[in-house]
């Protein structure tokens, strides 16, 4: 499939790089041109110097950017260069509101939007291994969804158009509430002079277990947080979330109380640290 991709960060030059493996022909385009000849240099495939030509002719134009109103310039400039019902996919984490807005102007031109974002965080969009959660016309997912393969485990539609995007709320919310949890219960145990290290091999494998304590205990005790997914980026989430729930009336206490957190931590200098830095103020 003539395919473009759009932003090359930590998650979109890996992504892309799948989708060139995967035998597409790619072209990508990056705002920092460096970072995309850098690509081009990696996986072959082809770079442009405007979002118009990289996705001129592309039945698919996957997206990876950084928040609503990027989404909306790149959709602005993509949506007419694009083939006649070709397919924009948006792995950014937004809004679900922008997701509507963007699904309704693409039908407008004779094109698609699939809202679609990820979770995985930077190793598994490195290894190929992402979740994809996503939402849109049934007919328009069912044609990308084996392209979208080439960098997922899972991917699942989730309903209409804003409905990935309310289900990677709900992957977020989940998170940050685990991610506490572990953070509390590994200071805990340093304050109890307990072998943190016994106290992993001991509850990891009963009801506590998770992912975060699975990857993510040992090197929150060595004050090690240069994991990807930044707590900059882990407020966007929970903020999106966190307005879609005042709309809603969802009620989201925990969330809204570790969104705090996360503000502390961005208060001690933690902005680009990970999202498991929350034991950081613990034991500041």
């Amino acid at each position: 499939m003539k395919t473009a991709f759009i932003g090359l960060g930590v998650m979109g030059f890996p992504m892309a790089g799948h989708l060139r493996a995967a035998g597409h022909a790619v072209t990508v385009f990056n705002r920092s041109p460096d970072k995309a000849a850098r690509w081009v240099e990696t996986h072959g495939g082809a770079s442009k110097p405007t979002i118009a030509e990289a996705v001129a002719g592309a039945e698919l134009a996957c997206l990876c950017v950084g928040n609503d109103d990027d989404v909306r310039d790149v959709v602005a400039q993509a949506l007419p260069a694009m083939a006649e019902g070709g397919v924009i996919v948006d792995h950014t984490t937004t809004s679900a509101t922008v997701a509507r807005e963007m699904d309704a102007a693409a039908r407008a031109l004779g094109r698609w939007f699939v809202d679609a974002p990820v979770s995985g965080g930077q190793a598994g969009a490195e290894a190929g291994q992402l979740t994809i959660m996503a939402g849109g016309d049934e007919a328009a997912y069912a044609r990308v969804e084996p392209v979208l393969a080439a960098y997922a485990k899972a991917i699942r539609r989730m309903g209409p158009s804003g409905a990935g995007q309310l289900t990677k709320m709900c992957n977020q919310i989940a998170i940050a509430g685990v991610v506490q949890g572990v953070a509390e219960a590994l200071h805990f145990a340093k304050r109890a002079g307990l072998p943190t290290d016994d106290v992993l091999a001991a509850i990891s494998k009963g009801a506590a277990q998770s992912w975060q304590m699975e990857n993510r205990w040992k090197t929150m005790s060595e004050g090690r947080f240069d994991f990807g997914f930044a707590v900059d980026w882990m407020r966007k989430d929970l903020g999106i979330a966190l307005a879609e729930a005042a709309a809603n009336g969802a009620n989201l206490q925990a969330t809204a109380l570790i969104d705090g957190f996360y503000g502390e931590v961005q208060a001690m200098g933690g902005h680009r640290w990970d999202t498991s830095s929350l034991v950081a103020r613990l034991e500041k």
